[in-house]
């Protein structure tokens, strides 16, 4: 706050020179108390939710069952894993892993990866399957894919495919391309 000059008190003193006290003082009423703010962005975001979870109208893709293989590399929008999900980008490309050793599935993908990357081909369709015909009847390339791509530095985003794609038995990979 600032500190009034002389010639600002000057001035008020001489403005309120004829001014006279008020005897009675009980008519004056003190600072009547702030509402409190109404939190209208809150309120909009909860009914928002309540909807979300109330609605039919919803995207099966969104459900995770825990069988789903998800990356996004830093710096990658959210959007962008969101919309592969959902089947949103045309698959230009697919490998077929199926019967494949894990050496002989390690070259096919680096292979793949660098093929599609030098013929400008963003997403790819892998089937890596669901590991019905390995001896325990689990998935082995499911999860070596899964660290493979990962380790790739022009894997931008990969997840597993919609039903109609394979399901959890391939997955959508989104690579930087070669311009």
């Amino acid at each position: 706050m600032r500190k009034l000059t002389d010639e600002e008190i000057a001035l008020f003193e001489e403005a309120t020179k004829d001014v006279k006290p008020l005897k009675n003082k009980d008519f004056l009423l003190p600072n009547p108390p702030r509402l409190k703010p109404i939190p209208k962005q809150l309120y909009r975001d909860e009914a928002s939710i309540l909807h979300d979870m109330l609605s039919d109208d919803y995207d099966p893709t969104d459900v995770e069952t825990g069988e789903e293989l998800t990356y996004l590399k830093n710096g990658v929008q959210r959007s962008v894993l969101r919309r592969l999900r959902r089947g949103h980008y045309s698959v230009l490309a697919e490998l077929d892993l199926h019967g494949m050793t894990t050496p002989e599935a390690r070259r096919e993908v680096s292979e793949f990866l660098r093929e599609s990357r030098l013929a400008n081909l963003s997403c790819l369709r892998i089937i890596h399957g669901k590991g019905y015909g390995s001896y325990q009847k689990q998935p082995v390339l499911k999860a070596k894919l899964n660290s493979w791509l990962r380790q790739h530095e022009h894997v931008q985003a990969f997840c597993s495919a919609r039903a109609s794609d394979g399901g959890t038995g391939a997955v959508y990979v989104l690579i930087k391309t070669h311009t």
